[in-house]
């Protein structure tokens, strides 16, 4: 049985800890307000450049190519990119999404079957996940969430884009988490090579007149290595905020179970502390009444 002494040590254990969850929930709040600014005014310009290519390319000729518009009927290599964070404490934020990761690299493996499948693991947490199973990570990049930057994006995609113009990759695919809003995140999938979302565009589609220069061929050729961009830049700032997210409920859980915790641990103590003292009480009584017969 657990001594006053021990329950005494354990309660200010656990509120240290409490403190420590605490301040962290506090942090996490601050860089989740930034984060969620960040993505939420991106989100409209992430739209308008789609909606702008759509109806440029649509409205081009169907002769129109472009590398990055390449499709193949025979997938053979297939990038894999897959978002975590950097640091834990943030729920099964990493778990769910590498979960995701590796549910959907066995259905790439079945629909195009001999297909290879290449991984760029990018935060901590997914490197270590998957080198520990020796998946084929062909490129990693660590800390990048701690000073976030447009920069990053070129380097990621510097990876994979020139690699699947020459043809050496066929596909490429990003995992990330996806920002919801505060309580709720949820692991997304999104191809990104070939770009195939405006090489569907129909005609159909509300078109707009557009003043060219120099030619729309042109612009389409400068603005889709731009799009490859965007993406990546988007799957980035949607991880961002929702790991913010997921540590923020993390840690207010964590510290209201610190507070229960405590408020049980005081409780035993206190009873703890009766039974010794109705027990010394006990013995002062037995030691009087001996004394007394003798």
């Amino acid at each position: 049985m657990a001594t006053l002494r021990d329950i005494r040590q354990r309660i200010q254990g656990v509120k240290s800890t409490s403190k420590i969850t605490s301040a962290m929930k506090m942090v996490a709040t601050a860089k989740l307000k930034r984060a969620q600014t960040s993505i939420e005014s991106a989100r409209p310009y992430f739209r308008k450049i789609d909606f702008i290519l759509s109806n440029l390319v649509s409205s081009l000729s169907d002769d129109y190519t472009h590398p990055l518009l390449r499709k193949t009927n025979e997938i053979k290599n297939i990038a894999l990119v897959v978002v975590t964070s950097d640091r834990g404490l943030c729920g099964s934020f990493n778990t769910n999404l590498l979960k995701e990761a590796i549910r959907h690299s066995e259905e790439l493996k079945k629909q195009y079957p001999g297909a290879v499948i290449h991984f760029v693991a990018i935060g901590r947490k997914g490197i270590s996940f998957l080198k520990k199973r020796n998946y084929n990570v062909i490129a990693e990049f660590q800390g990048i969430f701690a000073q976030l930057n447009f920069e990053h994006t070129r380097q990621i995609v510097d990876v994979f884009a020139g690699k699947f113009i020459e043809g050496t990759y066929d596909k490429v695919v990003v995992v990330t988490n996806e920002f919801i809003n505060v309580m709720r995140q949820a692991p997304s999938i999104r191809n990104i090579l070939p770009i195939e979302n405006i090489t569907t565009s129909t005609k159909s589609k509300t078109s707009v007149d557009y003043i060219f220069e120099p030619s729309k061929e042109a612009i389409i050729d400068d603005l889709l290595p731009k799009l490859v961009d965007i993406k990546i830049w988007s799957a980035l700032l949607e991880s961002n905020a929702a790991e913010q997210a997921a540590r923020r409920i993390a840690m207010d859980n964590a510290t209201r179970n610190a507070k229960e915790l405590i408020t049980f641990l005081e409780l035993q103590y206190n009873k703890a502390r009766q039974a010794d003292i109705t027990k010394e009480m006990l013995e002062i009584i037995g030691g009087a009444d001996a004394l007394k017969s003798a």
